[in-house]
């Protein structure tokens, strides 16, 4: 069976052979085995669910939170001749219905879904008279409350595997604990304990700590004196626009990135940055999913993430290629402060989450008991002003009551263009059209129907191939027919979306239990403080440290972080 597996991997993606464990894993999946993979950011995770599928007969459900990510695996897969789909929030009905269809239909193999799709009945039940023959969840530590991304619809995830019952599942992480390797087994219903462990060792990367009181200057310093592509985190939006600035003005090329990003602009900076163009990429911690840049150099922090999971995976992108790489964490005294808030804005008292829950069910005019399974467009920031919360404990808020079951707060998804024509046919043989928008109007005719009756999505990167034209090209183009009152055109655009899995309750039911509120801070306030011992100790080897967080606790001192280096220098003899 390994040489099939090969051949299936010199077939479609022309490697001569698998990395270390990856043929371990698929051999485990493959004989049905409940298999949970921890492989480091950029070990060829995706390989182990997608190449024994191709070996099997059926269909690979494939769940994770990332649409990013899961529309790149899709184009991936199809520009090797593999017939693969993805259903996300955003998407109508209709599309949805018809994505489904392809797959109890066609000769699809892979179905990508984010996790928030497993709360649908209707998709449950869709499910079970599709062949699937594996379960895939990406981002696996996302459905234990000990790990660091805790997200409650991962925990639908066990209804799945009760409705699919002899259908084997392959967990895939980065980064987990031992408490978290062994909640993720529990919570996806394993058969027996099945773990294949990587090591996080990474014998080509430096782990710096700097402390000091400018810290943009510090940045300025590293990046005058260690060349190469990097990226440097942020913890948000507005300063990743700033540090970039203040890169550019001094001379270094840099671009920023962050979630409320169009896709067009992420892409186009993503690219940039990818093909060596920008040096610098300034981002939150939106940025680097799903990105594969061998030759990052170094990873600077300026602000300390939530936790040592969350910063081993953000430092990992550096040195990809096995070359020396830097990942420097810029810290100093005002971070513990920092910290200390970032607990309040996370953990908002009982009563605040209450009076927000009240809040979103009167801004929507939903009535106590009703709203179920209702969803609505939900600008937050307009939601917060109108009401007079502060934004960041008012997003916490909405995701405790999402824990909590109460509501599902989903965060900008970006929907495609919508257009309708406003014209008859007969109008638009005289309506005087130039050759270009002849052209895009005849497009529109071939590829959409009913758009002579209401707005109907359109995928404008498609339609941009088609036409041989820059999707930036046909966006003025359409701007110019919606000008002419030849078609009504609704662009694309961000929407955060929230979902009523309940009925509105009265206030008085709304209740956070111990998991939710009090275990969970306490779990959050212990990461933080794991964090800032990391930052603030200097006696430890850095990657020593980070290694037995995640229980490897036979691990030698790398001799290369700024503790080794400083211990070395210390235990040199004297003359």
């Amino acid at each position: 069976m390994t040489d099939n597996y090969r051949n299936i991997l010199r077939q479609f993606w022309h490697y001569d052979d698998f990395r270390p464990l990856q043929a371990e894993i698929i051999q485990s999946i493959g004989s049905g085995k409940d298999t949970l993979a921890l492989m480091p950011t950029g070990g060829g995770k995706s390989l182990c669910f997608q190449v024994p599928t191709m070996a099997m007969d059926g269909l690979c459900l494939v769940i994770t939170p990332l649409i990013a990510l899961m529309k790149d695996q899709v184009d991936n897969l199809r520009q090797r001749g593999i017939f693969a789909e993805a259903i996300y929030t955003g998407l109508t009905r209709d599309t949805i219905l018809q994505t489904l269809d392809k797959c109890r239909y066609g000769d699809r193999k892979f179905l990508y879904v984010s996790p928030e799709r497993l709360q649908s009945e209707e998709f449950r039940r869709q499910l079970t008279t599709l062949h699937v023959c594996m379960l895939a969840v990406d981002e696996a530590h996302c459905i234990s409350q000990w790990g660091y991304d805790f997200r409650p619809s991962y925990l639908h995830i066990a209804d799945i595997r009760k409705s699919l019952p002899k259908v084997p599942v392959l967990a895939l992480t980065a980064t987990a604990t031992p408490e978290v390797v062994a909640d993720i087994q529990k919570r996806l219903l394993f058969t027996a304990e099945n773990v294949f462990r990587k090591s996080f060792a990474r014998d080509n990367l430096c782990y710096v700590v700097r402390n000091v009181e400018n810290k943009e200057e510090q940045m300025l310093h590293i990046l005058n004196h260690v060349a190469g592509s990097s990226i440097v985190y942020v913890r948000n939006r507005r300063k990743t626009a700033e540090i970039a600035e203040l890169l550019t003005k001094e001379g270094i090329s840099a671009t920023h990135y962050h979630a409320g990003l169009s896709n067009y602009d992420k892409d186009i900076k993503q690219q940039s940055w990818k093909r060596g163009e920008t040096r610098v990429m300034v981002a939150t911690n939106a940025f680097g999913m799903g990105i594969d840049k061998p030759d990052v150099r170094t990873v600077i922090h300026l602000d300390l993430p939530d936790s040592l999971e969350a910063y081993f995976q953000e430092a990992g992108r550096a040195g990809r290629d096995g070359a020396t790489a830097y990942a420097i964490l810029i810290y100093n005294k005002s971070d513990n402060t920092k910290l200390n808030k970032r607990i309040a804005d996370n953990y908002p008292d009982r009563d605040f989450v209450k009076k927000v829950y009240q809040a979103v069910g009167d801004w929507f005019e939903v009535g106590i008991g009703s709203g179920l399974d209702h969803t609505f467009v939900f600008p937050v920031e307009k939601f917060c002003t109108e009401n007079h919360l502060p934004m960041l404990p008012a997003l916490s808020a909405l995701q405790l009551l999402g824990q909590a079951g109460y509501l599902n707060y989903i965060e900008e998804t970006e929907t495609n263009p919508r257009i309708m024509i406003l014209c008859t046919r007969e109008q638009l043989y005289s309506a005087g059209l130039n050759p270009s928008q002849e052209k895009i109007v005849s497009a529109l005719l071939r590829s959409y129907t009913g758009i002579f009756a209401e707005p109907v999505y359109i995928n404008d990167n498609i339609l941009s191939q088609q036409l041989s034209i820059s999707t930036r090209q046909l966006n003025s183009e359409l701007v110019s027919l919606a000008k002419e009152h030849i078609i009504q055109y609704i662009p694309r655009r961000k929407t955060p979306y929230l979902h009523y899995p309940l009925e509105r309750q009265e206030l008085r039911y709304v209740q956070l239990p111990p998991n939710v509120f009090e275990q969970r801070k306490q779990q959050y306030e212990k990461q933080l403080a794991a964090m800032l011992e990391y930052a603030s100790q200097k006696q430890f080897c850095r990657s020593q440290l980070l290694l037995s967080y995640f229980g490897e606790t036979d691990s030698q001192p790398c001799g290369q972080c700024d503790v080794c280096r400083k211990n070395a220098v210390d235990q040199k003899p004297t003359a």
